[in-house]
């Protein structure tokens, strides 16, 4: 595994195939300070190029997630000086911005355990997972407009992840939904209750992402991500120059001889 950073607001524990990050303010509910921005990207820029580290678990200690942006950088960012022409909230909020693309875009594939709060930037992690597990705790919520302000950085990965219609209803009138309702919007994919039961899905998640080729799931996920935002006729092309090349790589070929062998690939030996 890559070298890690070593993280005061997070906490870093490689579990298999796996990196499990926890998001460690329990005592401000994990709000996201401008500190755990930075080192929340340092640790996916470092696990990038990694392909020892095939899914990362995103959650929160202390029964939260993410209760959205920190108050006390806004405030700091409030007093800070301006006389270089830049813009501190504005500088702020960017930065979360690129955090969540950087996570939307990784390689790995990404599982988000939603317990408690799970508000603002919160929500915005949440709509950039590959996988999202709600507990019965959990509640979600765009309160950006009662408080004055808007969800500029997530709003677009909102409308992604639920569509135009349901994204204006919660972020319009700043509503807050229960871990059924998230489910029903298609944000959350499976609900849990309790610890036992939330280790239980990611244990068998893990198993089920450790059958998949590490190259083949990062190339589709790239492709995945291309959908809509570019011609359709580029598209295939490209995904046609990929698949002859996954055919062609080590994983075509290994995938290959173990179909005809009857037996599991290299990169599920440790798998069921």
């Amino acid at each position: 595994m890559a070298t890690l950073p070593n993280c005061e607001t997070l906490t870093l524990q490689p579990e298999g195939i796996a990196l499990m990050i926890t998001l460690n303010r329990p005592d401000q509910r994990n709000a996201m300070s401008l500190h755990m921005v930075q080192e929340l990207s340092a640790v996916f820029d470092a696990i990038r190029d990694d392909d020892t580290v095939r899914a990362v678990v995103l959650r929160g200690a202390g029964g939260h997630f993410c209760a959205g942006g920190d108050i006390k950088d806004m405030a700091s960012a409030r007093s800070a000086s301006t006389k270089d022409g830049s813009d501190p909230f504005r500088d702020l909020n960017r930065a979360f911005g690129t955090l969540i693309q950087q996570v939307n875009e990784t390689p790995q594939v990404t599982i988000m355990l939603l317990e408690g709060a799970v508000m603002g930037g919160g929500f915005g992690l949440a709509c950039v997972s590959d996988l999202a597990i709600a507990d019965k705790s959990a509640r979600f919520g765009m309160p950006e407009t009662t408080l004055g302000v808007i969800p500029a950085q997530i709003a677009p990965f909102v409308v992604e992840r639920i569509g135009l219609t349901q994204a204006r209803r919660l972020a319009l009138l700043g509503l807050r939904i229960n871990g059924e309702e998230a489910h029903q919007l298609g944000l959350v994919h499976e609900l849990v209750d309790g610890e036992n039961n939330a280790r239980a899905v990611i244990t068998e998640t893990l198993r089920q992402i450790q059958k998949c080729a590490p190259v083949a799931t990062a190339t589709t996920k790239s492709l995945l991500h291309r959908v809509g935002r570019e011609p359709m006729d580029q598209l295939l092309d490209q995904a046609a120059t990929d698949f002859a090349s996954a055919v062609r790589g080590p994983e075509g070929a290994e995938g290959t001889r173990a179909f005809m062998e009857k037996r599991d690939p290299s990169w599920a030996a440790d798998g069921d």
